[in-house]
């Protein structure tokens, strides 16, 4: 009893897996789908390799399937594999690259647009290296001019420009002389009783 318990659950459990199990036509192959489990009668539909499909029942020699868009048939289950046929693991392969391909160029094309943007600073930055280069050659010509006036500076500190001592130097012989006028005149009219004489 407990034999033909075991055989039943192992039974069932292969059955609920086969229910489960997925599988593809093999490559390079047309495989006729039919209505009767012995495919005897005329296939109603062609199978192409790769096409996936749903094992709901197998034996040794067939097995019932159910195909994505549900429709149901019998196939002879010696051209059933539970592994992608290489055909399909090819156009998924070629799917794959396109993809990448496409990515590659939007990415390609993501970038230009960046790298315009890098040139153009690139471009200003050589501009700007080369404005302030102009820049400290100028300012070490000031600075050789700021020194000099520096040394002068130092020299003349102490001293006053000739302009300025001549003009002070004349304003003074001029104050002088006519001060010196006003004088004689004002002490000749004292000493004469106020009259002017010369």
């Amino acid at each position: 009893m407990r034999l033909i318990l075991l055989v039943f659950l192992i039974f069932s459990t292969a059955q609920l897996m086969a229910q489960t199990e997925t599988a593809y036509v093999t490559d390079t192959l047309r495989l006729g789908l039919h209505r009767a489990a012995d495919t005897n009668d005329r296939a109603f539909q062609m199978l192409e390799s790769g096409q996936q499909m749903t094992i709901l029942e197998r034996n040794r020699n067939y097995a019932l399937i159910r195909l994505p868009e549900g429709t149901q048939g019998y196939v002879k289950a010696a051209y059933l594999v539970t592994e992608k046929p290489a055909k399909l693991i090819v156009a998924e392969a070629q799917a794959e690259a396109a993809r990448l391909q496409q990515e590659l160029v939007d990415l390609q094309q993501s970038f230009a647009q960046p790298a315009a943007t890098i040139a153009a600073l690139e471009q200003d930055l050589q501009s700007s290296n080369a404005a302030l280069e102009t820049s400290d050659q100028t300012i070490s010509e000031l600075n050789i001019v700021v020194d000099d006036y520096s040394k002068r500076f130092e020299q003349y500190k102490n001293s006053l420009p000739l302009r300025w001592v001549g003009g002070a130097t004349a304003v003074c012989l001029l104050a002088g002389f006519l001060g010196g006028l006003w004088w004689t005149d004002y002490r000749s009219r004292k000493r004469h009783g106020g009259i002017r004489i010369y």
